[in-house]
């Protein structure tokens, strides 16, 4: 900064600033003790404060006395201290703000010791002589607008010189308006949020739209349209648009790369998207439109739709966190969800929500506050996430013969022991709970681990026995438990809903459930879930 003084002969000067005075920077500091008077300690020994700074009372959000300013500084004392040019009252811990020079009347007095070094004067004329030149600031390198104002274009790209390390060659502070430096995309379709180079292309995500241009080389268009690309001196060449009317929204934080795909996020379509060597596809149509068309709604402009790639399931993961919102709706929560290639499917929904995400060296991590968690971590339980234990659903529907009334009347499972039904419900109110496998022995399954135990029946009259009790029970290493209906009373009902068994409808529901928290508990498989049902009447 520079102060300009009127002397009272025909010279003027500047005043420039130097060494300590360049040290000085808005800052705040903490009151060690309370005070009255012009001189408040600090607390903190490293600050940079000057004389002329203004000082505000930043605790209880009020100025002190009007034109309060810095006149002194002792930061060799323990504790600190600064002096004020009047008497002010301030309490113990509150923070003060120093603000930038206003009062440049005591600059150099406070730094009287050598002046020399803190301040020196330029002359402004040559010589010093009476009308001789005076000095100006002269001309400005590279600008070409009389009126040369910040100009933000978020539409458009810009390089700058070459840079190679082996040579020394450094251009990238150049920008050499002499030169076609500059290319810009349709400002329609909004601005760039992304660039992603792959091989010779860079590919451009608005937000409404996705291009490519040609890196290092031009296209060239015969007459009858075709076109042809050849090396040229363009370093971003021509921009070719990608088919589809997709972009990724204002969340770049969606975009995830494997091999040739790339995926993100489009907001505003309300679609997930991958973009490959066919184009680009929306696989949020492969059965969750709908679900993507409400979620994706909630995350809004202040939310985030975070993506990345699992290398250890080779699937999509992408997280919707929809901002804090005090009146939004019960079930407005994070969703994170994997696709899978292999299936064409979305095929997992997970209880974590992370900060990042993405793979290195074929394990994929997540952080969540400032800490990396690997995933599939053999040293942690199964649905462990961030040290919290989650269990597993499943959820799927019994739909056989639709437009047949049914009473379902079991259900059966292949897979681990340990599964539950946590929910079944048909017609909406219709419902039943099954437990889990009784608490008798434990043994060790083929994979070493201890699972939960489950009954052995060693004769038909206990398996009989235990055909009305709602848990699950082992035949030919299958699982199977008879439907108890556990509906309340209805009223006009002849028998009771919960006298009956079996749950009436067109299909019923089913939620089942594995509880990862279980001692020595491992991974938890479900092959294949059944269900024995009748024809009925209402």
């Amino acid at each position: 900064m520079a102060a300009t003084i009127e002397l009272k002969y025909f010279n003027s000067f500047w005043i420039k600033k130097m060494d300590t005075i360049m040290d000085v920077r808005d800052t705040t500091a903490i009151v060690a003790s309370a005070s009255t008077g012009t001189t408040i300690s600090l607390q903190d020994p490293n600050l940079y404060i000057g004389i002329g700074q203004r000082v505000k009372n930043e605790t209880i959000q009020q100025s002190l006395p009007d034109f309060t300013f810095v006149t002194g500084v002792d930061m060799a004392s323990n504790p600190p201290t600064v002096t004020v040019n009047q008497s002010v009252t301030v309490s113990a811990l509150e923070t003060l703000e120093f603000g930038p020079i206003e009062d440049f009347t005591q600059v150099p007095k406070a730094y009287a010791s050598t002046p020399v070094s803190d301040w020196y004067a330029e002359e402004a004329r040559i010589r010093g002589g009476y009308n001789n030149t005076n000095v100006d600031l002269g001309v400005k390198a590279y600008i070409v607008e009389d009126d040369s104002t910040q100009n933000h274009r978020s539409n458009s790209l810009i390089y700058s010189g070459i840079f190679n390390s082996r040579t020394g060659v450094n251009e990238t502070n150049q920008f050499s308006v002499a030169e076609s430096i500059t290319r810009a995309v349709d400002p329609a379709n909004g601005s760039i949020q992304k660039l992603y180079a792959e091989d010779t292309n860079l590919i451009i995500f608005q937000e409404l739209k996705v291009n490519r241009s040609l890196i290092d080389k031009d296209a060239i268009y015969t007459a009858e349209g075709g076109q042809l690309t050849t090396a040229g001196s363009e370093v971003i060449g021509s921009i070719i648009p990608y088919a589809g009317e997709y972009g990724i929204s204002t969340n770049p934080e969606s975009f995830a790369v494997y091999g040739y795909r790339k995926y993100f996020t489009d907001r505003t379509r309300s679609a997930v998207l991958r973009l490959s060597q066919d184009g680009i596809t929306e696989i949020s149509n492969y059965g969750m439109f709908d679900y993507f068309r409400d979620e994706l709604g909630l995350v809004g402009n202040t939310g985030l739709a975070l993506g990345g790639w699992d290398m250890h399931t080779k699937q999509y993961v992408v997280s919707l966190q929809p901002p804090p919102c005090e009146n939004c709706k019960a079930d407005t929560v994070v969703r994170t969800l994997g696709f899978d290639e292999a299936v064409l499917g979305w095929t997992s929904r997970y209880s974590y929500k992370p900060d990042l995400l993405g793979s290195l060296r074929n394990n994929f991590y997540t952080s969540k506050n400032g800490g990396l968690w690997q995933h599939y971590s053999t040293a942690v339980a199964h649905s462990n996430f961030y040290g919290v234990d989650y269990n597993s659903h499943v959820t799927f529907i019994f739909n056989g013969q639709p437009s047949l009334s049914k009473t379902f009347k079991t259900i059966n499972y292949e897979g681990s022991p340990g599964w539950q039904v946590s929910s079944m419900v048909a017609n909406e109110y219709q419902k039943t709970n099954i437990e889990g496998l009784s608490t008798s022995p434990s043994f060790t399954g083929d994979t070493g681990f201890t699972v939960s135990p489950y009954v052995q029946y060693t004769n038909l009259a206990d398996l009989e026995n235990s055909l009305f009790t709602n848990s699950f029970k082992r035949k030919e290493d299958k699982y199977f438990a008879n439907i108890l209906n556990v509906t309340p009373q209805r009223p006009g009902e002849v028998v009771y809903g919960e006298s009956m068994t079996g749950l009436k409808g067109f299909f019923t529901t089913v939620t089942m459930t594995y509880d990862n928290s279980q001692t020595n508990a491992g991974k938890a498989e479900l092959f294949a879930a059944s269900t024995n049902y009748v024809e009925s009447s209402y």
